[in-house]
């Protein structure tokens, strides 16, 4: 009963970081790797998508703004 309860939060805890931005979304995947420690599961890395690659340059607005030539 006590691992069907981690495995249900460490589920819960990937649906929700599926829809969080990058630095939450790898917070979240390290909680929920805990939580199927807890429940006696292990699932691999394999599994999981891996992060975007983090933006190099700012974006075009940042570039553009009165009084630049």
């Amino acid at each position: 009963m006590e691992q069907e309860f981690y495995q249900g939060l460490a589920q819960r805890v990937r649906v929700i970081a599926e829809k969080a931005d990058p630095f939450t979304r790898r917070r979240l995947l390290d909680l929920a790797k805990r939580y199927d420690a807890k429940g006696g599961t292990a699932r691999s890395a394999a599994t999981e998508r891996p992060l975007p690659v983090p933006r190099t340059t700012p974006p075009a607005s940042v570039f553009s703004g009165p009084g630049e030539a």
